[in-house]
């Protein structure tokens, strides 16, 4: 509007204004079409705001993709607790990590990347997780639950619990550390491609026996939720279903909706469960078979209607050295793999790669989440949701707002135990299926980065080979040798076999070593085509594109732009870097970037 105002001044002053008129629209076009192009293929941009209706429909949809991902983490814990299946606290645990999830999405989504990402559950946190309840504590097997009192049953799995909350609240602080410091440039510096395969494959293969011994409680119920899975999540993808929808102008119209590529995991898991009660209730399925629904007896009718979770709910955490050891190599492997949906979000959202600054932030908030999640007892650390990044590229909807609407349908339902009671009934072979069906997903991504490396390099087979090899055997032998490792020092023996038991951080570490000590081009090892390393130039130097904006703060941005100190905080917009350099005039000290170069052939 400034603009055009001063155009219309310098025509009244005549002809003299004519150059100077052509050079300031040849100057300013550029900065619109900037900053329209981000959202031209989008119905909403990260900062537009859709109508209230609006962005409850979609912020349904992101809320019912999170649930079919995130309870299942919770479920699996539970098993492993000691809780006895009528125990209404179960639909407690699930509540609260729906609740905590909410929280930290809202908190990510507003102060963190400010992009619209969903935080919830991550798998990563499982294998560490079953560890520490596999050292530290005898097996369920091993109590005798009948002939417990009810305050010593519960005794007996907050326990755990809380040893849990402390590895993961402690351990959380090294990821709001790396983030607010600036080090995550560093660390992601050194990550390879074939540092993220067997990272992420082990991430995959490692829990494949834990899905499979759920599922083997009731075959016929598994292999039907299996064979639906892969028929609606792939032949059924590009189905639309009819979708009766209103609007003032044309009235009630039938729209055509992908339903299938919306929520296929939901779909499959809610028709399994309901084949499950209709057998159930027919009496097919044997007593006492993990099928049925009534396993869990009086459990949701137990359940209280409405409880707030609260930090400390199961008593306070308790930390050992050998669980955060555990538990870090996990953080580790979150903060990489949403560092890469950071740039997968920006790029659906057509917007700006994200600054240092926002990685930096988003990292921390991450965090700052899990530390959360910790104190909430949720029993699982938190990260960004891939799937719902998805959902952008599929609604093209990429409103900020919507994202935080989400998180507010999060809160309230966190807030109803019965709904976590509900979830909580789901029969075994159902969720042990669908981990089955996911756990492929997770290695089928790990393995699919081998496209960018040189499968020809006798160096790269080493690597990638021996890495997947040893994560697998390594686990393996100190599972069953848990007394192998004697170094003298019994925390550093717990901290050691905790560390070599998970096999994601057996094989991340051997492919870290191998790929950055052996001599191999860049070329060879995926360097080229690795958007980690290419897009991590970009966002380090200050941008002016219009597009970038939505990084910023939602508050205070003109007074923190008044100071000076602000250029060298790592998580503020205004962060210019940590070494100055001599610019073009002698006496003028400017601040620049401290990243050290990244590999490049250039």
């Amino acid at each position: 509007m400034r603009t055009k105002f001063s155009l219309s001044l310098d025509q009244e002053e005549g002809e003299d204004a004519r150059p100077q008129e052509e050079e300031q629209e040849q100057v300013d076009e550029p900065e619109e079409e900037n900053a329209k192009a981000p959202s031209d293929d989008l119905l909403y941009g990260v900062e537009d705001i859709p109508p209230w209706y609006q962005c409850l429909l979609f912020g349904f949809q992101h809320f019912l993709i999170f649930i079919g991902g995130t309870i299942a983490t919770p479920l699996i814990i539970i098993s492993l607790l000691c809780m006895e299946a009528t125990d209404p606290r179960r639909g407690d645990l699930v509540s609260t990590i729906i609740f905590a999830s909410g929280i930290i999405t809202l908190l990510q989504a507003t102060f963190g990347i400010r992009l619209p990402i969903i935080q919830g559950a991550n798998f990563a946190y499982l294998m560490p997780t079953i560890t520490i309840l596999s050292m530290s504590f005898p097996s369920c097997d091993s109590l005798d639950l009948k002939n417990m009192t009810a305050s010593q049953k519960e005794e007996e799995w907050q326990i755990r619990m809380r040893e849990i909350q402390g590895a993961i609240t402690v351990s959380a602080l090294f990821q709001v550390f790396v983030g607010y410091t600036g080090l995550v440039g560093m660390i992601m510096r050194w990550v390879t491609p074939l540092t993220i395969i067997p990272t992420i494959t082990m991430l995959g293969l490692s829990l494949f026996s834990l899905g499979v011994k759920q599922a083997a409680t009731h075959w016929g119920v598994s292999a039907m939720t299996l064979l639906l899975l892969v028929l609606v999540s792939q032949y059924l993808k590009d189905v639309k279903t009819p979708l009766p929808t209103y609007s003032p102008q044309r009235g009630f119209q039938i729209a055509w909706f992908p339903l299938f590529t919306y929520f296929p995991l939901l779909l499959v898991m809610c028709f399994s469960w309901a084949v499950c009660g209709v057998l159930t209730a027919w009496d097919l399925l044997p007593q006492g078979s993990l099928a049925r629904t009534d396993s869990t007896g009086s459990l949701l009718h137990d359940s209280s209607w409405f409880r707030v979770p609260y930090p400390g709910q199961w008593g306070m955490p308790t930390v050992s050295v050998a669980a955060v050891i555990g538990v870090t190599a996990s953080v580790i492997a979150s903060i990489i793999e949403s560092i890469g949906d950071y740039y997968a979000c920006a790029n659906l959202c057509k917007t700006a790669s994200p600054p240092v600054h926002a990685v930096n932030r988003g990292v921390a908030f991450e965090g700052i989440g899990c530390v959360l999640a910790g104190l909430f007892g949720t029993s699982s650390g938190t990260a960004s949701y891939t799937s719902n990044i998805v959902l952008i590229g599929v609604t093209k909807v990429a409103s900020r707002r919507v994202v935080q609407v989400s998180a507010v349908m999060m809160l309230v339902a966190g807030t109803f135990s019965k709904i976590g009671a509900v979830f909580a009934t789901i029969p075994e072979p159902v969720l042990g299926s669908t981990l089955v069906f996911m756990f492929s997903l997770i290695t089928g991504v790990g393995l699919s980065t081998l496209r960018i490396i040189d499968l020809n390099s006798n160096r790269n087979l080493l690597v990638l080979g021996f890495s997947i090899f040893m994560g697998l055997a390594l686990p393996e032998w100190v599972a069953k040798n848990p007394e192998g490792i004697n170094t003298g020092w019994s925390v550093l023996d717990k901290s050691l076999t905790s560390l070599l038991q998970t096999s994601m951080f057996v094989g991340g570490l051997l492919g870290f070593i191998l790929d950055n000590s052996m001599p191999g081009t860049e070329e060879e090892r995926g360097l080229l085509q690795w958007n980690y390393h290419l897009d991590a130039q970009r966002p380090l130097q200050p941008s002016s594109d219009p597009a970038a904006r939505c990084y910023d703060l939602p508050y205070g941005m003109k007074h923190l732009a008044r100071w000076d100190w602000t250029r060298r905080v790592p998580f503020l917009p205004m962060f210019e870097g940590f070494r100055p350099r001599q610019s073009s005039h002698p006496s003028v000290m400017v601040e620049t970037l401290s990243a050290r170069p990244l590999p490049s052939s250039r």
